[in-house]
């Protein structure tokens, strides 16, 4: 058992988001206490108040912490492509690969949106992953291979597709032996996902809902 010291700790904040994580894994986003994360980082149940004023805000710093990797992933995946289609489809691979790896950052992300919303932090790296797809997306309407209009609602279809798989890979639902067929799998369903971009828009009567500020 670590025994807890009544502080000095050099990365507190980053000690306490471990703990937190490990005890997600095992618990869930709900299962633990502030006090429990406190002790699995080795400091004294006071210590955690310097930088968190409850169990919520610790999450938020999970979920900040998630949304800035999702970024990374995103971008990472993308630069493997060598036109804008490419990097649109490597794109939701990356979203797909982030949720697999990180699946304890991924549940607290998407499972917790009341605690987004009290989070400046959390929102802001939310929203620089949301931008990075819109991006994405900009890039292949300024290319011509995705239909132009509203950029916003298509990354908006987009995040809400591939979203869907990383939940399927994440809970097991996929009927793939490893994680390099789902993320062939994802490839495959990204570039369904723009040809029926392209086709829908094509339509005359076609109209794209759009999203409220």
């Amino acid at each position: 058992m670590v025994r807890p010291r009544s502080y000095h700790h050099g990365n507190l904040k980053e000690a306490l988001v471990r703990a937190a994580l490990e005890l997600i894994r095992k618990r869930g986003p709900q299962g633990f206490t502030l006090r429990e994360a406190a002790r699995r980082a080795g400091v004294s149940h006071n210590a955690p108040y310097r930088h968190f004023r409850h169990r919520d805000e610790l999450l938020a710093e999970v979920a900040a912490d998630g949304f800035e990797r999702l970024t990374k992933s995103l971008n990472n995946a993308a630069a493997r492509g060598s036109n804008p289609l490419e990097r649109f489809q490597f794109s939701g691979s990356g979203y797909v690969q982030f949720a697999m790896r990180f699946p304890e950052h991924f549940t607290v992300m998407f499972d917790r949106p009341e605690i987004l919303k009290r989070s400046t932090h959390c929102k802001l790296a939310g929203q620089q992953a949301f931008a990075a797809l819109q991006g994405f997306v900009r890039d292949c309407q300024n290319a011509g291979v995705l239909p132009t209009g509203d950029g916003k609602t298509l990354a908006l279809m987009a995040w809400s597709a591939v979203h869907g798989v990383a939940k399927l890979a994440v809970s097991g639902h996929l009927p793939f032996s490893s994680r390099e067929r789902v993320l062939e799998f994802t490839l495959a369903f990204m570039d369904t996902l723009a040809a029926g971009m392209i086709q829908t828009a094509s339509k005359p009567d076609s109209s794209l809902p759009e999203p409220r500020e």
